[in-house]
C-alpha cells in the first residue's frame, strides 16, 4: 500500500477520536436489552441474606452491608446476585492482594487497563485526581458499564476507595428500571441498534441499523451518533436524575456491583485537583464477562428514516 495522504491521516485520527469518545458509552450494553433484563432480575437466585452474621439495609440501589470484615469473612455472592450492588462500610484499608482474592469469588479476572506504577497489584486499576498517584480523567465519558468495548462486557466490578476526597461522588443507576420506563417506540428503536467500537484497535466501525438483512445494514454518521448518545443520557438525567443513586464515598467503603445490571458515571467533582479536595484514589477490579450481547427479536416492518 502507498503512503496515506495528509487528509486520509486526518480522517483516520478524527474517526479514532470519535469512537474513543463513545468507547465507554452505555450504548454497547443496549446491544442486548434481553441480556440486561435477565441479568438485572437475578433476585430470584438467592435468599434475602446468605449470611446471618452481617446486616443489610436498603439503599437506593442495592443494599448497604455492615458487620462483616471482607479481610476475614467468607464471600456474599448470592446477595450480589439478588441486590445487584453491595455497599460494604467500615472495611478500613483493603490491600490489593485481598481485593483480587475477593474478586475471584465471582470468576476469572480480566484486566485491560493501563498499569499505573502505584497500583498495589497488576489486576487493580488505580484511579486518582493526581497523575503521580493513579490514572486521571477516568469515568467521565458518559453513563457506561465497564468493559463495553469487550465482546462480552465485564460481569462484575469491585471498587475500593483507598483515599477519600472531600468531594467526588460516583453515580449509579439500575438498568432494568431505566429500560422498563422507555416508551414502546423508543425501546423498539433501541432494540434495533448495534454498537461496535474501538476503531483504533481494529475492533469496530460504527453503529449499525439492522434491517434484518446484511444488504440493508447502515452505519450512522457522526451527527446521528451524537443524537443517540444525548437521547440515552437524557433517560438517566430526566426528572432531576431520580433514577440515579449518588454514592458519597466514606473511609473504608468497598462496593461489589453486578456490572451488567448497574450503569455508572463519575461525577464532575471527581476530577477536581488534589489541591482543592484532597487526594482521591480509587481501586477497581473487573471480572471477565461470560455473556456476549445477542439479539432476540423479529423486525415487524422496515422503518423509514423519517420514522427513526
Amino acid at each position: 500500500m502507498g503512503r496515506r495522504s495528509a487528509k486520509q491521516k486526518r480522517n483516520v485520527r478524527q474517526q479514532s477520536r470519535m469512537l474513543t469518545k463513545i468507547r465507554f458509552s452505555l450504548l454497547r450494553c443496549f446491544s442486548s436489552l434481553t441480556l440486561l433484563s435477565a441479568c438485572c432480575h437475578k433476585s430470584s437466585l438467592g435468599e434475602m441474606s446468605a449470611h446471618s452474621f452481617y446486616q443489610t439495609s436498603p439503599a437506593q440501589i442495592g443494599v448497604e452491608v455492615r458487620g462483616i470484615d471482607l479481610k476475614k469473612q467468607v464471600s456474599p455472592e448470592n446477595d450480589v446476585h439478588k441486590h445487584r450492588m453491595l455497599i460494604f462500610r467500615d472495611q478500613g484499608s483493603v490491600e490489593g492482594e485481598r481485593h483480587v482474592e475477593i474478586s475471584k469469588w465471582f470468576g476469572e479476572l480480566e484486566s485491560t487497563f493501563y498499569k499505573h506504577h502505584r497500583s498495589p497489584h497488576p489486576d487493580v486499576f488505580r484511579v486518582s485526581n493526581d497523575k503521580n498517584e493513579g490514572c486521571t480523567g477516568v469515568g467521565r465519558t458518559g453513563w457506561h458499564i465497564d468493559g463495553s468495548f469487550q465482546p462480552a462486557p465485564f460481569a462484575y466490578s469491585l471498587y475500593h476507595m483507598a483515599h477519600v476526597p472531600s468531594q467526588g461522588d460516583t453515580a449509579f443507576a439500575p438498568l432494568t428500571e431505566m429500560i422498563d420506563q422507555l416508551d414502546d417506540r423508543k425501546r423498539e428503536r433501541w432494540e434495533r441498534l448495534w454498537m461496535t467500537l474501538c476503531f483504533h484497535l481494529g475492533m469496530t466501525e460504527a453503529f449499525i441499523w439492522d434491517y434484518d438483512t446484511p444488504e440493508q445494514s447502515k452505519w450512522t454518521d457522526w451527527d446521528e451518533t451524537q443524537s443517540l448518545l444525548r437521547e440515552i443520557h437524557q433517560e438517566f438525567v430526566k426528572d432531576g436524575g431520580a433514577i440515579q443513586y449518588s454514592h458519597k464515598w466514606q473511609d473504608g467503603d468497598f462496593i461489589i456491583s453486578d456490572n451488567l445490571a448497574v450503569g455508572h458515571e463519575a461525577t464532575p467533582q471527581t476530577q477536581l485537583p488534589r489541591s482543592q479536595v484532597g487526594l482521591r484514589v480509587l481501586h477497581r477490579t473487573t471480572v471477565k464477562g461470560t455473556e456476549a450481547p445477542t439479539k432476540k427479536y423479529t423486525v415487524r416492518k422496515t422503518l423509514h428514516r423519517d420514522e427513526l
